[in-house]
Formats: structure tokens, sequence, C-alpha cells
């Protein structure tokens, strides 16, 4: 970790320590390209006595896979979000106050994403919090050991009969919603408690505004089934997805 990376880290908890909401940082759950996800104890305002709070890497470090295929119809969410025409421009224009919004946006999103699916009932992380740089999320797994992602799980079959319904009705209920995960895979599902949890929502795209919204749907549900098929016959993952994306546009969602 680079030592402007750490400082930017430490004052992101130091905000959420000045909101009573994290007492101690206790130690690191993943480490990625575009973020990273630590163990907090919580404040004297937190909702729960463990708390992971995820830290984006700067615009400088930080890279979102294939950013461009995103992008496409943000401009309409910002439009609807009330922002301003020149601060659109700064962003389409890549300038430094551009690319430090558009920094901010992306942690932006995935709180209200976040926050949107889980009043939808969808199996998420409850947001708690957010910072410029740093979202404040439901924790799952105990002080030692932290919820394992179903890449890292073995299951039994009928085990993974009900887990594999439930990723579909969830990439549904995100559909529904108007949201597509947009890198969805066994990596960002967690096994908690016999169930599953989607995390990994910086990507998600609007599937009223982004043209990439359909094959992105169904590369989410070819990682799924391919996890899956492993355990049990999944079906044609091509020909779940047509079909959910056709209901989708019938409105029937």
């Amino acid at each position: 970790m680079g030592k402007n990376q750490a400082i930017e880290e430490a004052e992101a908890m130091d905000e959420f320590a000045g909101l009573g909401l994290v007492d101690e940082v206790l130690g690191m759950i993943k480490t990625g390209k575009e973020a990273n996800v630590y163990l907090c104890s919580g404040g004297s305002r937190a909702p729960a006595p463990l708390l992971a709070a995820k830290v984006y890497r700067s615009t400088k470090v930080r890279q979102f896979a294939d950013s461009a295929a995103y992008t496409p119809g943000r401009r309409e969410e910002w439009h609807r979000a009330g922002m301003k025409r020149r601060e659109m421009r700064a962003m389409e224009k890549r300038s430094r106050g551009g690319r430090e919004l558009s920094f901010a946006l992306w942690v932006s999103a995935e709180y209200e994403t976040l926050r949107l699916l889980h009043r939808a009932g969808a199996d998420v992380p409850a947001p708690y919090a957010k910072t410029q740089r740093a979202v404040l999320m439901q924790y799952f797994g105990d002080a030692d050991t932290p919820a394992p992602p179903l890449v890292d799980v073995e299951l039994a079959g009928e085990e993974a009969h009900a887990l594999f319904a439930r990723a579909l009705e969830n990439i549904e209920l995100l559909l529904a919603n108007d949201r597509v995960h947009g890198d969805l895979s066994a990596y960002n599902i967690l096994y908690v408690d016999g169930g599953v949890r989607l995390i990994d929502f910086p990507q998600a795209i609007d599937a009223r505004f982004n043209p990439n919204a359909q094959p992105f749907l169904e590369r989410d549900i070819v990682n799924v089934c391919h996890y899956f098929a492993r355990y049990i016959d999944t079906g044609d993952a091509g020909a779940i997805a047509r079909r959910l994306w056709t209901r989708f546009l019938r409105g029937e969602l």
C-alpha cells in the first residue's frame, strides 16, 4: 500500500469515527484493485458491533475493469439526480475536478444501489454511511473469520439447488429494480448461514439507460451457472437470461 493511499484510508476511517460509527479497525477483510475492505468494531452510534468499511483507492491508482462499458446511460442518471451541466461536462472532459467528481460518484453509486436493493429485500449488505471515498456497511462473519465467497465453498447437491435458485431470485429482484450487477460471479457472492449475499456493486448499471445491460445480465447469469454447474444441472444460462430480459422489457417483473 502506498503512502498516499494509507493516508486516504486513515482519513476515511477518521470520518466514520467522528460520526461515532467506527471505534477501531480490526483488520483487512479483502483487498482489490479498486478498493480495500476492512473489519471495524462499531462505535457508540454503530448499528452493529462489527462493520465492514470499503475504502476506494484514489483516482490515480484505482481502475474499474472495462469502465467505459459501464458509462453509457450515466448521463441520464446524473441528469435525474439534478447534476449541473458544467459538472457533467467536467467529467466527460476528464479534467482533474471531473475525475474527482467521477470518483465520488462511483462511491456514491454503490451506497445508493445498496440502499435501493436492501429496501427491496435483496440479499445484500445493509449500507450504513458513506464518505467521498468509503462506504460503511453490514459485515458477515465473526471477529476471526469473514463469510467466505462461494468460490471457496463446497456444497451438497440439495443445498446447491436452493442457493442457485436464490441467486437467480436476487438477479431477478435486481432487474425488477432496474439494476444489473454487471460483474457478478462466485467471487462476490458470499456464503452466509446457509444462504447467499451479493456484494460489490460500484459498477451496477441502470438497465433502463445502459445499452450494455442485456449482455451484462447474460454474463452475470453465465457466471453464476458456471459455478453451480459443478453440482447441479443449471439449464441454459443464455436462455435464462433471455427470458428474464424479455420479462423486464414487458414490465412483468
